[in-house]
C-alpha cells in the first residue's frame, strides 16, 4: 500500500447519512505542519511515480475505468490539483472533461446525458472537473436553471432534490456494478482563502484572465452553497461511490490526500499485465527467432 494512503480516512464519507460539513476544517492539513510541507512533495511525488504504475497496469489490463469526479467552489484548487496528481500518467490513458454551462443541444437531453456520454473507457482515467452534481448544486441554489432546462413543470416537484439524489445514487450503482471505480472529491476551501485566491487573480497579471465578476454573485450565496454541497454528499455517500471532503486551504495537503485516494481506488482492483498463453508464447519465440536470423544489410 502506498505511503500516502494512511492521509485519505479522516476525508472519506462513504455513508453519508448525519454528515455534516462542518467537521471538516478547511484550514487542516493533518498531522502534517507547515514545515513538513518538503516531505509531503517528496510524497507526492512518490505518490505519482505509484500512480503512472498503476494507470500503466489499467490500461493494459482494460477490464476496469477509473471516474475521478471534481467538485468545489471557485479559487479551491481543482485544475491545480488534477494537474500535479495527474502529472505522470500517460495522457492515452487518460482524458480531463470540463462540465460548464449546459449548451443548446445538452438542453435537449436530460442532465445526466452529457455526463454518461463522456464515461472513461475501459482501461482508462476520466476526470470530470465539475459533473452532473452541478444539477443538484447550483441548480439547487438558482431555481431560474431548473425552470430554464425545458422539464416538463409538472415534474419539478417538492421532491425533485431527493428524486435527483435516488436517480443518481442508482446511476453510480449501475456504472460500479459494470466495472467503473467511483471517487467524487469535494474540495472544502474556507471562504477567507477562497478571497485570498481572488486577490490573488486581481494582483497578478498572469492570473487576471481567471478572475470572473459572476464568481463574486456565487461568493454572496456561500451559506446556500455550503447547504447544498452537505445534502449532495450526505444523499450521494455510498461505498460504491464514497465522496473525499478535504481541506483546501493548503493546496500541498490537498494533492497528496486526492492523490492517496487515488492510488487506494487502483491498488485495491489488483491490477496485472495480461498473461501470455501458450499459443502467444509460442508466437513470441518465432517473432524472436525471425528476429535472431534478420541480419539486415547496412546501406
Amino acid at each position: 500500500m502506498s505511503k500516502i494512503a494512511k492521509f485519505i480516512a479522516p476525508y472519506r464519507v462513504d455513508r453519508g447519512k448525519g454528515f455534516k460539513l462542518k467537521s471538516i476544517d478547511p484550514t487542516s492539513s493533518g498531522r502534517l505542519t507547515e514545515e513538513a510541507r518538503p516531505k509531503a512533495q517528496q510524497l507526492l511525488q512518490e505518490g505519482v511515480d505509484r500512480l503512472c504504475e498503476l494507470q500503466d497496469r489499467l490500461y493494459a489490463q482494460d477490464r476496469w475505468s477509473l471516474l475521478l469526479v471534481f467538485q468545489a467552489m471557485d479559487g479551491a484548487g481543482k485544475d491545480s490539483a488534477i494537474k500535479h496528481v495527474m502529472t505522470g500518467v500517460n495522457p492515452q490513458g487518460c482524458q480531463v472533461v470540463t462540465f460548464k454551462a449546459p449548451t443548446a443541444e445538452e438542453l435537449d437531453h436530460d442532465y445526466m446525458w452529457r455526463a454518461l456520454r463522456a464515461l472513461p473507457e475501459r482501461g482508462r482515467i476520466g476526470i470530470f472537473n465539475r459533473s452532473y452534481y452541478e444539477d443538484v448544486l447550483i441548480a439547487k441554489v438558482i431555481p431560474a436553471i431548473v425552470e430554464g432546462s425545458k422539464i416538463p413543470p409538472r415534474l419539478v416537484t417538492k421532491r425533485v432534490w431527493d428524486e435527483r439524489y435516488e436517480d443518481i445514487r442508482a446511476i453510480e450503482r449501475y456504472l460500479a456494478r459494470n466495472g467503473t471505480v467511483i471517487r467524487k472529491f469535494f474540495l472544502h476551501v474556507s471562504k477567507e482563502e477562497q478571497r485570498k485566491r481572488f486577490l490573488e487573480r486581481l494582483d497578478k497579471p498572469d492570473k487576471n484572465w481567471k478572475f470572473n465578476l459572476d464568481d463574486l454573485d456565487t461568493r454572496d450565496r456561500w451559506g446556500d452553497y455550503m447547504d447544498a454541497y452537505e445534502d449532495a454528499i450526505r444523499a450521494t455517500a455510498t461505498p460504491e461511490a464514497p465522496w473525499y471532503v478535504i481541506p483546501a486551504d493548503r493546496k500541498w495537503f490537498t494533492r497528496l490526500v486526492v492523490a492517496g485516494a487515488v492510488i487506494e481506488a487502483l491498488e485495491s482492483l489488483d491490477l496485472k499485465y495480461p498473461k501470455v498463453d501458450e499459443e502467444q508464447r509460442k508466437d513470441l519465440e518465432a517473432g524472436r527467432a525471425r528476429l535472431a536470423g534478420d541480419k539486415t544489410k547496412k546501406r
